[in-house]
């Protein structure tokens, strides 16, 4: 049978040939499965991650973390994921223990945990600026805490080490890339923080007008004063809304800041009652850089001084 040995000792020759072709190209592992609220913390995660995550987002663009309920297809998605960054965005409160009930293997981040909070201002604390810093969050507190801690940029580089240390615990190996990674990106959070402050720095008007109170700590972190509408996800009634008009016309604030997920109307009617208008301010984008420099533009133009 010199066939058959013929191809055994082939076969033979090629076993031991395939660990040094193999060598050279050894198969990278499956990226982590990661999910995240929202659309900034996805660009904050792939920054650091790169190529060894793939990101899931909860509330795609367009959407509303008020309202957005999982989709049936990211419900089975989460069921095979590593891990879940939060925020704090009110949908968290409704299906977070939904979500960890599904995969008891997921370890649910909060990004929120170690920084300084701040609540969400009532209309009553309007016209007090609203500082109030609030440190750790229970459930019933949750829905007064402001989750939009990614409007300033120096926060994010908070969080980005985080996102770097629970990245590099679930895989070690690549410990280093995300080291490297997150240097790269904490370098360009301080160098867009340092452009704002440039920017914003020389205005005299510091307080603007918005519907829904998204940018509280980019206000607080830049020496602004953020006045809303909105309160808590409730519109102020008739008294409310003269007493914000009144306020705005007393101060020369001629300009309402919207996101694109929530309706104008009521803001239309205040901007039309100062004789202002209403600009778009995404703080949802997930562009992260771009975004924030564009905004900080609409910012600069609105509070600058008529010429």
């Amino acid at each position: 049978m010199p066939r058959l040995s013929l191809i055994a000792a082939l076969l033979g020759l090629s076993l031991l040939t395939a660990p040094f072709s193999s060598a050279a190209a050894p198969a990278a592992p499956p990226p982590l499965e990661i999910f995240v609220s929202v659309l900034p913390l996805k660009y904050f995660a792939e920054r650091i991650g790169g190529e060894r995550v793939a990101v899931q987002v909860m509330v795609g663009p367009g959407r509303s973390p008020a309202t957005y309920e999982p989709t049936p297809r990211q419900m089975a998605e989460l069921s095979r994921s590593r891990l879940y960054y939060r925020v704090g965005v009110p949908f968290e409160s409704v299906w977070m223990a939904r979500i960890a009930a599904l995969n008891p293997a997921l370890e649910i981040v909060d990004l929120r945990d170690g920084l300084a909070l701040r609540r969400l201002e009532a209309h009553d604390h309007a016209h007090e600026g609203g500082h109030h810093h609030h440190h750790h969050h229970g459930q019933k507190e949750a829905d007064e805490l402001d989750p939009h801690l990614w409007t300033a940029p120096l926060l994010v580089e908070q969080m980005a080490a985080r996102i770097r240390d629970t990245l590099s615990a679930a895989d070690p190996a690549e410990a280093p890339r995300y080291q490297a990674n997150y240097s790269s990106f904490a370098a360009d959070l301080e160098k867009l923080d340092q452009d704002i402050r440039q920017r914003l720095g020389p205005l005299t008007a510091r307080r603007f007008l918005v519907f829904h109170p998204a940018w509280g700590y980019f206000a607080d972190a830049y020496g602004l004063e953020q006045v809303a509408i909105e309160s808590q996800g409730k519109e102020p009634g008739p008294r409310g809304l003269a007493r914000l008009i009144a306020q705005a016309r007393q101060e020369g604030i001629s300009v309402i800041f919207v996101q694109p997920q929530f309706s104008r109307s009521t803001a239309a009617v205040v901007a039309d009652a100062i004789e202002g208008r209403v600009a778009a301010v995404d703080p949802l984008a997930e562009d992260y850089l771009n975004n924030m420099r564009q905004v900080v533009e609409v910012f600069a133009e609105a509070l600058e001084p008529a010429p």
